[in-house]
């Protein structure tokens, strides 16, 4: 199998943090790098998640598919109430 191309990145983490990591490696039995690209690739995932989710709602804006700003205050601040109303479409 051939290595993959990688590259060292350097970071300055606060001690707690790094503490934690540490515990987490020692837990699944894990180097502290295996963890820190598990953590990586999950968190730029979620970011292109946001992404992708940030430009549907734009495009919604921009096609006028908006609800009132008002009719959902108003739905929140009944979700409490014995007769809630129903969600603002």
């Amino acid at each position: 199998m051939a290595k993959a191309d990688t590259r060292v990145l350097t970071a300055h983490v606060p001690l707690p943090l790094a503490e934690r990591l540490d515990q987490v490696a020692e837990r699944l039995e894990r180097s502290r790098g295996w963890v820190i690209k598990q953590a990586l690739s999950s968190w730029i995932a979620l970011q292109k998640e946001r992404d992708r989710l940030t430009g549907e709602a734009l495009a919604d804006v921009d096609a006028g598919r908006v609800i009132d700003h008002q009719a959902v205050q108003a739905w929140a601040e009944r979700l409490d109430s014995d007769k809630p109303l129903p969600v603002p479409h």
